[in-house]
């Protein structure tokens, strides 16, 4: 009985831990913005290599990049606020798609 007990009181603490856990660890989809930036520019780096962006999209995608990377120091300067949060997320949502279609987008020929 006493096993059954502690058994049970220990699964109310794991079910009561568990959505606080999740949340903290970004669950929600949500990435750090310093770690989306480092995805990015690692994903542009790799079409580049591998052949799969051409010396346009390439050259392109960097601008695009460099400008939302400027964009959110411009916001940082000043602070984060919920609003410039989500826009960045936007931008960078947008941006890893366009360097997912352009990497996939069968024009092999390599960055010269």
């Amino acid at each position: 009985m006493k096993k059954l007990t502690l058994m049970l009181a220990g699964l109310g603490i794991a079910t009561a831990t568990v959505p606080a856990v999740a949340s903290a660890q970004g669950y929600n989809n949500w990435h750090p913005i310093n770690a989306r930036v480092a995805n990015l520019d690692r994903r542009i780096d790799q079409g580049i290599r591998s052949g799969a962006l051409t010396r346009g999209e390439a050259v392109r995608l960097r601008g695009e990049f460099r400008q939302v990377v400027r964009l959110e120091q411009r916001y940082r300067a000043g602070g984060l606020s919920q609003w410039e949060r989500r826009d960045l997320d936007r931008r960078f949502d947008a941006l890893s798609r366009q360097v997912r279609w352009e990497r996939n987008d069968r024009q092999d020929r390599r960055y010269r």
